[in-house]
């Protein structure tokens, strides 16, 4: 069985006030999963836990994001976590602040036998 790649969501999130790179993460986490309603799973009685969730997180200072964190967020699967640099800081020179925008991209994947697979024309 090859493992395929069945969902690809991305999303945005941010901490405006705190540079709280983690909660900006989990924020870009939660705005991609209010994309997306995995349905297949109750229809053709899949388990959740044979999906592997590859999280990538994009943000300008990736050491400070707390990938455990971040994986807690995810309700189903098995969650990796990277992040990479990516991102936005906004800086606000004039009230000493900077604004924190991160990215997420999250990838569900199943072990699916193509084999046992096909698709079909319906009628127009």
């Amino acid at each position: 069985m090859t493992e395929r790649r069945i969902i690809l969501e991305m999303g945005t999130g941010n901490d405006l006030y705190g540079e709280d790179y983690t909660k900006a993460a989990c924020r870009a986490v939660q705005d991609a999963l209010h994309h997306s309603s995995i349905v297949l799973f109750k229809s053709l009685g899949i388990e959740h836990r044979a999906m592997r969730v590859q999280v990538t997180i994009g943000v300008q200072e990736p050491e400070r994001v707390d990938t455990k964190v971040v994986a807690a967020e995810l309700p189903r699967g098995r969650a990796e976590v990277s992040v990479v640099h990516g991102g936005l800081d906004v800086h606000d020179p004039g009230n000493a602040t900077t604004h924190v925008i991160a990215t997420a991209a999250i990838a569900a994947l199943l072990p699916i036998d193509a084999d046992a697979w096909r698709l079909c024309e319906t009628a127009s």
